[in-house]
């Protein structure tokens, strides 16, 4: 897929291939997104900058003047779990919490998702009406543009080809402001918005004094909804000026029709997310669909992937740099799999074919392993990440002839029917009991969102995960 993989340790080696490489160079920090890209033929860069083993880029900070710092790195699931966020940025946890799976979003990253420049990409819809800025730098210095000014259009952003996101910053949510976020999908988890929105309110006592209401999945960027803005300011939620705001929110829409919906249908949806997010707001209830404690399938890790190793690493395509890494606690050294995904690598050069592949696109989850602890869609993981990592299969849950308390669950319930996705299932759920020591029903479901499974209707392995919770 690439003919160099480099893995720099410092963002100045990492912004020197930049600028050397230019165009024929890409940025991979989780690579969920550039991955697929790369499995479909949109994009072929010679040259991968793994920026994922740089130390201090998964950052969330907050400054002296109440603005929120996110570092290029930093995790959906970062994001839903850190306090500040919770906090001060409510409707960007909400949008990142709605983004895929647990697997996906312990790699992907919120600079990913805004350089993809997706319309449809949830994290931008909160980001834009918080009004954020991103800081991007070069060899030739930095710079720092409102979003307004970053995204030019459809997968279009102002980012030039030596630059690389090196900070998102927006102000904090003051005691006084309320905000939440909204999406339309067309499934419950692993979905793409067909339209989201975002609110963001300042108040005074129960009127509004400065609204913020943003779009996305209707035009080629995010829209700011200006007249409904303007229209709420100065007024009481009341269900008529709910109403009327929903109406002038659809208004400047620009959506298209296709696969998940109709221009008409999004047009439409557009207002009904707007009505029920002000509504949300005006009840209280905006923080309700976000479980207390989410479930994260970090494991037993505080889910911070582990950044040092010794100096900057290069592997080639068609060179003899090996891939030295842990699998299943074996130290193991592999050659020739510089230009696969680990899932790949795993099967073809490894030998353990426990880990299936399904789909190579990170929808279904049947590939799913442990990069250092932490729960992740292998068919998304380039090979050479795995140098200097620890990775757990299915082939290593057991404790010698001691299957794993969910592996044996599982054929105590009989939760398996063609069996294809189980090894999936069986790692999720692993992940599930090492995070959680007796979880609910409805963290149980939490930890297999990313698992599809064709064959059943999931009530035996329910059933099955639920036994190994019980001890």
């Amino acid at each position: 897929m690439w003919q160099v993989y480099h893995t720099p340790h410092t963002i100045e080696e990492a912004l020197e291939l930049l600028a050397k490489h230019q165009t024929d160079a890409r940025l991979m920090a989780g690579g969920t997104d550039l991955l697929i890209e790369l499995e479909r033929g949109l994009r072929s860069p010679q040259v991968i900058i793994d920026i994922s083993r740089i130390p201090s880029l998964e950052t969330i900070t907050q400054d002296e003047h109440k603005v929120i710092h996110l570092g290029p790195l930093v995790t959906h699931n970062q994001v839903v779990g850190s306090e500040i966020c919770n906090q001060w940025a409510y409707p960007l946890v909400k949008a990142c919490w709605e983004v895929g799976a647990p697997q996906i979003r312990n790699r992907g990253t919120v600079a990913g998702n805004l350089v993809t420049a997706s319309p449809a990409n949830d994290t931008i819809t909160p980001l834009w009406a918080l009004g954020a800025e991103v800081t991007l730098q070069s060899t030739r210095g930095s710079r720092t543009l409102p979003f307004e000014e970053f995204f030019l259009g459809v997968r279009q952003t102002a980012l030039e080809p030596d630059e690389m996101v090196v900070d998102i910053a927006f102000p904090a949510i003051e005691r006084y402001q309320i905000g939440t976020f909204l999406k339309l999908g067309l499934r419950r988890a692993q979905a793409i918005s067909v339209v989201n929105v975002a609110v963001v309110l300042t108040m005074l006592a129960d009127t509004v004094t400065q609204a913020r209401v943003t779009l996305g999945s209707v035009a080629p960027t995010i829209i700011r909804a200006r007249d409904a803005e303007r229209f709420l300011t100065g007024k009481v939620l009341t269900p008529e000026v709910i109403t009327r705001a929903g109406s002038l929110a659809a208004q400047p829409i620009m959506p298209i029709s296709d696969i998940r919906g109709s221009a008409e249908y999004r047009r439409y949806m557009a207002e009904v997310l707007t009505r029920h997010a002000l509504q949300a707001l005006c009840d209280g209830t905006e923080r309700d669909p976000i479980p207390p404690r989410p479930i994260m399938l970090w494991g037993n890790t505080h889910g911070h992937f582990p950044t040092s190793y010794d100096g900057a690493l290069v592997h080639t395509r068609t060179g003899d740099e090996p891939i030295v890494t842990h699998i299943n606690g074996i130290p193991t050294t592999i050659h020739g799999a510089n230009d696969k995904t680990l899932l790949r690598m795993l099967r073809e050069d490894a030998g353990l074919i426990g880990t299936k592949e399904g789909c190579a696109e990170g929808e279904c989850g049947a590939c799913t392993v442990f990069l250092d602890g932490i729960a992740v869609m292998s068919c998304l993981v380039p090979a050479p990440r795995a140098h200097g990592s620890q990775i757990i299969t299915i082939e290593g849950l057991a404790d010698g002839d001691n299957l794993h308390p969910v592996q044996q669950a599982f054929i105590d319930a009989g939760a398996v029917q063609c069996g294809y996705c189980t090894p999936g299932f069986i790692m999720s759920g692993a992940s599930l009991l090492a995070e959680r020591q007796r979880p609910t029903r409805d963290e149980l479901k939490q930890a297999i969102t990313g698992n599809l499974c064709r064959c059943t209707g999931y009530y035996k392995i329910l059933q099955a995960l639920e036994k190994a919770a019980q001890g």
